[in-house]
């Protein structure tokens, strides 16, 4: 028996076994070695602001209030690493023994479309490797900012996706690169990883810290992976005049006070919402999210941008009752939550 970690309801985890399915033609078993989860998403599910505005109506492009969305159980955990340990009839560009990566929640073993894998050399880190998503929705919140090289930029929120933006920002050209959060350890990561400035917004206005770092001017371009009011509220404070905000959070609804007066009146700033995901990609046919995660692919095998550092805590995977409840109790503690199975 095999066996796998999901959210059963709001704050609620359990274990199940589970007996292995038979493959399909064009399948792959992956024996679990490390996995990472997805905290915004995943966080969204165990707090269960995501099923409260219903089910997504992807014709009609609305959450429909009416219709329950009952996602539970949920499966969380997001990528997996391993190696395949059996092969479909039809599948030919794997074999077993071989190193992938792969979606997937936190399971002891996966089935998986031999197409969706990445073959993985030896020598990348299993934590880069995971990392490729949320390094696509950094991508993407870049290009749909339109960042471009000597662009001044501010970053909150130094999750993951954050921390990855920072690195991808660099090989950009921006700068300066303002990274904004209020947990120290993230600040630092961020440094680490190539940002010029950094600010803690809970000692700082950070919205007047950004225009200071810039010459007055304001940031060229804020990237917002929070979902608060407040990190909204400073990025509107500190992006410059047409300037654009770049919202990539998936949270719930924001508190009330949110002004869209003030300098969003005075400073006319763009608000660009992105999410890698969404096909049609903004620049489509010619950027789709198999061109991105091409992209990103390659960054990481030339170590270009690194998650070593990024995933952390690394728990095995009997621990999960006990260190997963952590991403939302103590953020402090956990930036992306890995697993060793």
């Amino acid at each position: 028996m095999e066996r796998i970690f999901t959210c059963t309801g709001i704050h609620a985890l359990a274990y199940h076994e589970f007996e292995p399915l038979p493959l399909k033609p064009n399948q792959v078993r992956i024996k679990a070695e490390f996995g990472a989860a997805k905290h915004g998403t995943e966080m969204s599910f165990y707090h269960g602001y995501a099923i409260q505005r219903g089910a997504y109506d992807n014709q009609m492009g609305v959450f429909m209030r009416d219709t329950p969305a009952n996602r539970y159980p949920f499966h969380v955990g997001n990528m997996v690493v391993g190696h395949v340990i059996e092969t479909g009839q039809n599948v030919t560009r794997l074999k077993k023994g071989d190193r992938v990566l792969a979606y997937s929640g936190f399971a002891t073993s996966t089935v998986v479309d031999n197409a969706s894998c990445w073959i993985l050399p030896d020598d990348t880190p299993w934590q880069s490797a995971v990392c490729i998503d949320p390094a696509d929705f950094a991508f993407s919140a870049i290009r749909d900012g339109n960042v471009r090289i000597g662009d001044g930029v501010a970053v909150f929120s130094l999750g993951a996706i954050g921390l990855m933006a920072v690195q991808l920002l660099q090989l950009a050209g921006a700068y300066p690169i303002i990274a904004v959060d209020p947990i120290a350890q993230r600040r630092d990561l961020a440094s680490q990883f190539g940002a010029s400035h950094t600010l803690d917004p809970l000692t700082c206005d950070a919205g007047v810290e950004i225009r200071k770092a810039t010459q007055g001017r304001g940031a060229d371009v804020v990237i917002e992976y929070s979902g608060t009011r407040q990190a909204m509220q400073d990025a509107l404070r500190g992006v410059a005049f047409g300037g654009t905000v770049v919202a990539g959070a998936f949270p719930p609804p924001y508190a009330a006070g949110l002004d869209l007066g003030a300098e969003s009146h005075m400073n006319r700033p763009n608000l660009i919402f992105t999410r890698a995901c969404s096909d049609p990609n903004r620049d489509y046919p010619r950027w789709d999210n198999d061109r991105i995660y091409a992209c990103c692919y390659r960054l990481i095998l030339q170590g270009k941008i690194q998650g070593e550092k990024v995933v952390s805590p690394v728990v095995g995977f009997d621990e999960l009752l006990s260190a997963y409840p952590r991403i939302a109790d103590d953020p402090a503690s956990t930036l992306k939550l890995g697993v060793r199975y």
